[in-house]
């Protein structure tokens, strides 16, 4: 029997826009992602001999077929013939669910990393991120990580230069949203400011973090905000304390500022925490 070991690396969306809704019933999205140091840890044992298992340390997590990982370790056995002879996935979790910061697919993405490289590599990382498709649409971005364009419906990835060094506060409310729901809602409104793509990016060539700040847009933001208030509470203290730019994540309902300092995080976490237990720190990765 054979561990593997692999770490599952959380999402940001620097700008998120829905472009309308395909015929397979999914959105066409377009979205600037970052990749953060905030991760859950996969143990993959293979050659159990053994019925696959699947366990987490979180409860409210499947631990069967619906589970994202499981569904990854099937698609690329699948995919490239291997068996595996018993497969075992334990997972460690760090990540806030349903907080638009990608946790499930983040983990399946891990799984799909760690059997690609036991096996000797037998798909690029653009191969494999593709294969993560089937699982996911976040699951393609979290095969890749760094810094990276998303569209379609996250499948079409471009990579773009790393982010400049800064840190990164999230911070995640009692409140979940409906993802389903908000995409209903955007079908059904005017959008009123959609993201300027380009401007990030040429931010990101020149390593102006003030810019890429400057330019944050989500357009579910506003969707969300307006149902709940305290996203524009935990906005006000990232903005009192130090933060560049500030904006929810994905369809909620985690909120992200970005600080150039870890003495500004930290003045940031402590002012937040005793409201809001899940209070991160974390960096680009």
């Amino acid at each position: 029997m054979v561990t593997l070991f692999e770490g599952a690396f959380a999402k940001l969306n620097l700008t998120l826009d829905v472009l309308g809704k395909r015929e397979d019933g999914y959105h066409d999205i377009k979205s600037i992602m970052q990749a953060v140091s905030i991760r859950d840890d996969i143990e993959i044992d293979i050659g159990t001999g053994l019925p696959w298992s699947l366990s987490c340390d979180k409860e409210d997590v499947p631990t069967d077929q619906r589970n994202l990982a499981w569904k990854a370790a099937e698609v690329f056995c699948d995919a490239t013939g291997k068996d595996p002879d018993g497969l075992a996935i334990r997972i460690t979790k760090r990540i806030p669910m349903e907080a638009g910061l990608a946790g499930g697919s983040a983990d399946a993405a891990a799984v799909l990393r760690a059997l690609n490289k036991h096996y000797d590599s037998p798909l690029s990382i653009l191969a494999l991120a593709e294969l993560g498709a089937r699982v996911g649409s976040d699951v393609p971005f979290c095969v890749l990580c760094g810094t990276a364009m998303a569209e379609g419906r996250g499948e079409r990835l471009r990579k773009l230069p790393d982010m400049p060094d800064c840190f990164f506060v999230v911070c995640k409310p009692e409140f979940s949203s409906s993802t389903p729901e908000l995409y209903r809602q955007i079908d059904e409104s005017v959008i009123g400011k959609r993201p300027d793509h380009q401007a990030v990016e040429s931010a990101l060539i020149a390593g102006d973090l003030g810019k890429i700040a400057e330019n944050l847009c989500n357009v579910f933001d506003p969707l969300v905000t307006k149902d709940h208030l305290e996203i524009n509470y935990i906005k006000s203290i990232y903005n009192s304390y130090g933060s560049v730019g500030q904006q929810m994540t994905g369809s909620g309902s985690a909120v992200f500022a970005i600080v150039e300092s870890f003495e500004y995080a930290a003045v940031i976490c402590n002012m937040l925490k005793d409201n809001y237990p899940q209070v991160y720190i974390c960096k680009p990765v």
